[in-house]
């Protein structure tokens, strides 16, 4: 499966569902809200759980101007929107934001958006953009930072462009991140369609530096066999650098399976793994989400395909690139996991399953959330659409978002669709038995 030139969200089931759930293993999930359009709508990156307590997060649609929000939490759900995108002529500001928002040291939030821009709002990609930067406060004060595509090169963006993961801030006070295409390794590259992707530095004050390109080795075929198409936020290691995957390239069975990799400050890049090693996939692959540091000095991911039944994995991997498969995801407890697991305060991480589940209405599957130790050990905590036929005034569906823990210990998630006006909801899972 390769990269596809278009938005995330644009690919996801949209279909009119809503269901009634019960507790599962004496655990009870409270929707808090659900979105109503006006308010965002179908989020797709997790919540971050801000220094005040309260929780972060974004929305691709929705808003005042159907392009997507930024929006507060608090922890007893009430919803604060903070910005709308595309609130600025051709959608300068960005819009259709899919990474997860970081807090800096400075107390603000910063966050990627996938289209808009200063950039390409003319030519085949008119009124789109090639993607943002942005910074915004808790109280909602928001300042564009940068427009990617804005480095040229022979006709390519050389800094990359349409970025879906979020940033990561280092020591050093700069954000790193990465972009789904663009680069200066692309044939054809019209700031829609084309490169694999890029590693950027970005100074608070909005200067930015291309550190890497992939697609920079490839083979005869012209696969790209350093990875293609970063989708997901680096993760700071220990040792100062940055830990990454890519969605498509590698050298695993048919090239196109997906990477580890390791990235310095400075640029050097390392291939850890590649997924796909022997026809099937056994071991993963399509690795999307980002990686996990556990507190163990082990890095913890996900990928959405390979394993059993093309249901996805989970895995371990040592900072010296070895990889071991803990569980392979199955259609009846839930599959296809997007976003990255979380390590909870008991030591287990959480996680989402956006697809499959033991419950079908319609001929869909709703997802799930689950459990799993640190040796692979995996359980179901919740399963949505559990009493199906489902109704529209129920707990959502399609939990494409992860899971991130409040200081009271209790779960927070998002779903894509279901709630009151089938736009998403916002959950909390008890962590009292």
């Amino acid at each position: 499966m390769g990269k596809v030139c278009f938005a995330k969200t644009a690919v996801l089931v949209f279909a009119l569902c809503a269901m009634t759930a019960i507790v599962a293993r004496a655990q009870t999930l409270t929707t808090l809200t659900s979105f109503d359009s006006t308010d965002g709508s179908k989020p797709f990156a997790s919540l971050i759980k801000g220094s005040d307590g309260n929780f972060y997060g974004t929305t691709p649609t929705g808003g005042a101007n159907g392009s997507g929000t930024v929006f507060k939490l608090t922890p007893e759900g009430t919803l604060t929107t903070l910005y709308n995108f595309c609130s600025q002529t051709n959608c300068t500001d960005g819009f259709d934001p899919q990474g997860l928002l970081v807090q800096a040291s400075n107390g603000n939030f910063y966050g990627t958006t996938y289209l808009g821009g200063t950039q390409c709002i003319s030519g085949n990609n008119a009124n789109s953009g090639c993607g943002t930067v942005f910074e915004i406060s808790s109280s909602g004060t928001f300042t564009s930072v940068y427009s990617f595509c804005s480095d040229v090169v022979a006709g390519l963006c050389n800094d990359g462009l349409q970025p879906i993961g979020g940033l990561v801030q280092a020591t050093d006070g700069n954000f790193y991140g990465t972009t789904a295409y663009g680069g200066n390794n692309a044939a054809d590259n019209n700031c829609f369609c084309g490169g694999g992707g890029v590693v950027f530095k970005l100074t608070p004050a909005g200067d930015l530096t291309t550190l890497y390109t992939f697609c920079s080795v490839t083979n005869s075929a012209g696969f790209c066999l350093d990875g293609d198409g970063p989708e997901a936020s680096l993760v700071r290691g220990a040792n100062g650098k940055f830990y990454g995957t890519t969605d498509g390239g590698g050298t695993g069975v048919g090239n196109n399976s997906g990477t580890i990799f390791e990235i310095s400050p400075s640029g050097r890049l390392t291939t850890l793994y590649s997924f796909c090693q022997t026809a099937g996939c056994p071991d993963g692959a399509l690795p999307s989400a980002s990686l996990l540091l556990a507190s163990n000095g082990n890095f913890y991911g996900v990928t959405r395909t390979g394993g059993q039944s093309n249901s996805g994995t989970a895995f371990k991997l040592t900072a010296a690139g070895k990889l071991t498969t803990l569980h392979l995801f199955s259609e009846d407890e839930g599959e296809s996991p997007y976003s990255s697991l979380v390590q909870a305060s008991d030591g287990n991480f959480y996680g989402t399953l956006p697809m499959g589940g033991p419950y079908t209405d319609k001929g869909f599957d709703y997802g799930t959330v689950f459990k799993m130790t640190p040796e692979g050990g995996e359980s179901t905590v919740y399963n949505f659409c559990s009493a199906p036929p489902c109704t529209v005034t129920s707990h959502g569906a399609f939990p494409y978002a992860g899971v991130v823990q409040g200081s009271n210990g209790d779960l927070y998630g998002l779903t894509n669709l279901g709630g009151t006006n089938d736009d998403g909801t916002v959950f909390r899972i008890s962590s009292k038995k």
